[in-house]
């Protein structure tokens, strides 16, 4: 008897399972892709200082064309290690410090000079809680086109309460029509958008540039870094005896210049002061455990200097004197670094 009611009961239990089974339903219209990223900006905490990394874009660095002093067959390595093919996109990083009594951006991207791939960081300013009429000062690394253009919008002053600084020979060089003449063709256009640039806070008295490198602002200082252009500056942003070296163009490519130092780009303009500056910012990061704010590595371009260990070292990397990039780790909640 119980091997009949066996027998009754399956095809019941198999009706029940197909029944409970999935059923293919039609597929809705396929869900559109967005392809474009979150809104660019990172924050992280430096003492009493709110840092705002606020992306402008990023766009193809033709590493073929512009890098020196490295070989085809280093380049092809490098990138390769890194999973990294030609073109390779640069981010271009700018830097915005809360003081919780001042608003203070150090570069200020491309603006429209670089076509529709960058002149982001307005809205992403915005996207962050902030305002352009509430930034005190802009500080500029340099005036090159990706640092300085984003200062000016549609003719205006695009921080219109905003003084603007730089060290007095960065814009002595580029608001020079001498300077220009004797510059090579492809760097003339960089002095017209200079000139561009600056204009409007001229206007207006809020041109200042500094004389003297050292401290700008409570926990800030500029510190000289000249090779890449004749006056370029890094910032150091201090607070609680925490710190951001915010470098500018130190480093343009990192899985090539971290290994190979030494490699330079066309647009320095002195390139052995360049590579000698370069070292000295990567020690001084390293020994000092800082964090650093670099303009083109890929954002939020934060992160500390690896040293490199002594030749013969356990560890020591087969290119001698070479650096490692360790990026800050990500924080969902941002606390102090």
């Amino acid at each position: 008897m119980a091997v009949t009611n066996i027998k009754l009961t399956l095809p019941l239990l198999a009706a029940a399972m197909l029944q409970c089974a999935p059923l293919a339903l039609p597929a809705h219209a396929a869900a559109p892709q967005v392809r474009s990223q979150a809104p660019g900006y990172y924050r992280m905490l430096l003492g009493e200082f709110e840092i705002t990394v606020l992306s402008d874009g990023t766009h193809a660095f033709p590493i073929d064309a512009v890098m020196n002093n490295i070989t085809p067959a280093q380049v092809s390595r490098d990138l390769d290690d890194a999973g990294l093919a030609q073109p390779v996109q640069g981010s271009i990083n700018a830097f915005l410090v809360n003081t919780g009594k001042r608003l203070i951006l150090i570069d200020a991207g491309a603006g429209a000079l670089y076509g529709d791939c960058c002149g982001r960081l307005l809205q992403h300013l915005r996207a962050a809680g902030y305002q352009p009429e509430q930034v005190d000062t802009v500080l500029l690394t340099h005036l090159h086109k990706d640092h300085a253009g984003g200062v000016l919008r549609q003719g205006a002053a695009a921080f219109p309460n905003a003084v603007l600084r730089m060290a007095q020979g960065e814009a002595d060089y580029w608001l020079s029509e001498t300077g220009q003449a004797a510059a090579p063709e492809f760097l003339r256009s960089f002095f017209d958008s200079a000139r561009a640039a600056v204009a409007p806070y001229q206007a207006a008295g809020r041109f200042q540039p500094y004389a003297a490198y050292g401290q700008l602002e409570p926990g800030i200082r500029a510190l000289p870094a000249p090779g890449h252009t004749p006056g370029h500056a890094a910032y150091l942003v201090e607070s609680q005896g925490r710190q951001l070296l915010v470098w500018g163009d130190i480093v343009h490519v990192a899985p090539l210049q971290f290994p190979h130092p030494d490699a330079t780009v066309k647009y320095d303009s002195d390139a052995a002061v360049a590579q000698r500056q370069r070292r000295a910012l990567l020690d001084m990061a390293a020994s000092r455990r800082m964090v650093v704010g670099a303009a083109h590595i890929a954002f939020p371009g934060l992160g500390r200097i690896g040293a490199p260990a002594a030749p013969g070292a356990p560890g020591a990397s087969a290119n001698a004197g070479s650096y490692r990039w360790l990026p800050v780790n990500y924080e969902g909640t941002p606390g102090t670094d």
